[in-house]
C-alpha cells in the first residue's frame, strides 16, 4: 500500500511539471523563431531540468516523510539513537555539487556562444540597422539604404541583422523576445546586438526598461519577410515624401505616445553619430567604456 502511495506522489509531481510546461507555447520566450532565441530557450529548459532533479524529490519527500514517520504510523521503524548516515551525506552533498558544476559550465559556455556582440556567421551580408530609443518610440535607421522608420522593423528571413543601439533619452532596453537577447540603449553609448529570424512572421518588440509615463507604448512590430518582400518594402519607404534631417529629428524627439508608423525616404548623413555624440563629453575617457560597447567615433559613424 505504501509503495502504491509513493508512485501516486511521483505521478502527481510529474503531472505538476507537465502542467507548468504545457503552457510554454503561450510564453514567447519559449516559442523562439530564430537561432539565438532557440539556443536561449534550450538553455532555460536545460537549467530547469537540472533543477528539477532536486525540486521534484524534495516535493515528494515533503509529502512522504510526514506520513512515513508520523507517530500514528506504528509500522515505521523507531530509531531514537540514529544520528548519521554516510550514504545520505554523500547524496546530500554530491548531487548539488554536480548540478551547480553543470549549471556553471552551461552559464560560462553559453554566455560566450550567445554573446550579443558576436556576429552570426551565415555567409551572407547582414542587414545593418541603427536603433534609437526615444520618448516614447523607436527610430530604426537603415544606413545601407539611407532610409528610416518609426515604430516598425522589417528584415528578411534567414539573414542576420546587425543592430547598433543607442538612446536619445534615458536608458531603455531593446528586446524582441522570440528572436533572442535584449540590449540596453544608453545615451552616448553604442550597444551591439545580432539577431536572426528563421521563420516569416510578425514578432513583438518592446522596451524592457521603465522610462517614464509613455513606457508602456514603446512597442513595435518586428516583421520577418522574404527577400523579395523586403526589397519591395524598401522601395515603398524610398517613395516616402518625408526626409529625416536635423530639423525633423528635433520634432520627432519631443515626447509622444501611440506614434503611428512613419517612413523617411532619406536620412541626413551622420545623424546616428550626431545623436550619440550629443551625450558624449568633449574629452571622453575611452578606458571607462565597457569592452566593445563604445568606440563613438568609429561605431556610430558606420564601423561594423
Amino acid at each position: 500500500m505504501r509503495r502504491k502511495g509513493y508512485f501516486v506522489l511521483v505521478g502527481l509531481a510529474s503531472l505538476f511539471v507537465a502542467v507548468i510546461l504545457g503552457g510554454c507555447d503561450k510564453v514567447v520566450l519559449l516559442d523562439p523563431k530564430g537561432p539565438i532565441g532557440d539556443a536561449e530557450r534550450n538553455l532555460i529548459l536545460e537549467a530547469l531540468g537540472l533543477m528539477m532533479i532536486v525540486v521534484i524529490p524534495v516535493i515528494i519527500m515533503a509529502l512522504w516523510f510526514p506520513r512515513r514517520y508520523s507517530a500514528s504510523n506504528k509500522k515505521a521503524p523507531y530509531t531514537p539513537k540514529w544520528n548519521s548516515s554516510p550514504r545520505l551525506e554523500v547524496i546530500v552533498w554530491l548531487v548539488p555539487i554536480v548540478i551547480v558544476t553543470i549549471l556553471g559550465y552551461l552559464a560560462w559556455s553559453k554566455s560566450h556562444q550567445l554573446d550579443p556582440y558576436r556576429p552570426i556567421e551565415r555567409g551572407v551580408k547582414p542587414i545593418n540597422v541603427q536603433v534609437v530609443a526615444m520618448d516614447w518610440k523607436w527610430l530604426f535607421i537603415y544606413p545601407d539604404r539611407n532610409i528610416a522608420v518609426v515604430n516598425k522593423l522589417v528584415f528578411p528571413v534567414g539573414v542576420p541583422v546587425s543592430f547598433k543601439i543607442t538612446s536619445d533619452t534615458v536608458m531603455n532596453s531593446f528586446f524582441i523576445p522570440q528572436l533572442g537577447s535584449q540590449m540596453y540603449a544608453m545615451a552616448g553609448m553604442v550597444g551591439r546586438l545580432h539577431l536572426e529570424a528563421d521563420k516569416p512572421g510578425v514578432y513583438y518588440g518592446q522596451s524592457q526598461q521603465f522610462s517614464g509615463n509613455g513606457y508602456a507604448y514603446m512597442r513595435f512590430p518586428a516583421q520577418a519577410v522574404s527577400r523579395k518582400e523586403f526589397e519591395g518594402w524598401l522601395k515603398k519607404v524610398e517613395k516616402s515624401p518625408y526626409k529625416l534631417d536635423s530639423a525633423r529629428f528635433k520634432e520627432l524627439e519631443k515626447p509622444s505616445t501611440n506614434n503611428p508608423v512613419m517612413y523617411f525616404s532619406s536620412v541626413e548623413p551622420g545623424l546616428f553619430a550626431l545623436i550619440v555624440k550629443h551625450f558624449v563629453p568633449m574629452n571622453p575617457v575611452a578606458s571607462v567604456a565597457a569592452p566593445g560597447s563604445i568606440d563613438v567615433a568609429k561605431s556610430a559613424s558606420g564601423g561594423h
